[in-house]
């Protein structure tokens, strides 16, 4: 089980790593680094690793069945081990990147809201708010475990609807192993 767990949650946490770096480091694939959306759909799809994971361990170790309380503390940790990559993979980025994302997200968003017509007082009070963002994300004592919190909530949805659908053995039954012919 241990095995699983460490492989589905690494799968799991690189391709949504991959995903998020993806959309920032692609030309035009999202400006601003505004696309909420998107990178949570990135984070559902990599995710989707907690399902495959608890539903290869259900078929392949217990012969199709799994209580609720086990499948879910499976995805836990496999959204656990999933999210800590995460939180690895994007510090090795901004290290990569020498710490620029925030920079970058900053003067993105003050040029967004500029162009949007944002001027005077409210867009004093969004720049001070943006510099008081930057600086405290620059403390990775602050930054690690934000970076947690965008994924882990993911996971611990997914790993909850995950036990719910393969407590039952006829959700994605196992397959019966073909006769030679």
């Amino acid at each position: 089980m241990t095995r699983t767990i460490l492989t589905y949650g690494l799968v799991s946490g690189l391709i949504v790593i991959a995903g998020i770096i993806g959309t920032i480091v692609i030309p035009g694939a999202n400006t601003h680094h505004s696309n909420v959306w998107l990178g949570y759909l990135v984070m559902l799809i990599g995710l989707s690793a907690i399902l495959v994971g608890v539903k290869r361990h259900r078929d392949q170790v217990l012969g199709g069945v799994i209580k609720f309380h086990q499948a879910f503390l499976m995805g836990l940790a496999i959204a656990l081990i999933a999210s800590v990559a995460y939180v690895l993979v994007w510090e090795a980025y901004l290290a990569a990147t020498h710490y620029t994302f925030m920079d970058h997200y900053v003067a993105a968003t003050l040029e967004a809201k500029r162009a949007a017509g944002l001027a005077g007082p409210a867009y004093d009070e969004l720049a001070a708010n943006l510099e008081t963002m930057r600086r405290q994300y620059a403390n990775p004592l602050l930054r690690m475990p934000m970076t947690f919190a965008e994924i882990f909530p993911v996971g611990l949805l997914i790993s909850l609807i995950s036990a719910i659908l393969l407590r039952n053995p006829r959700f994605l039954p196992a397959r019966a192993p073909r006769a030679a012919a």
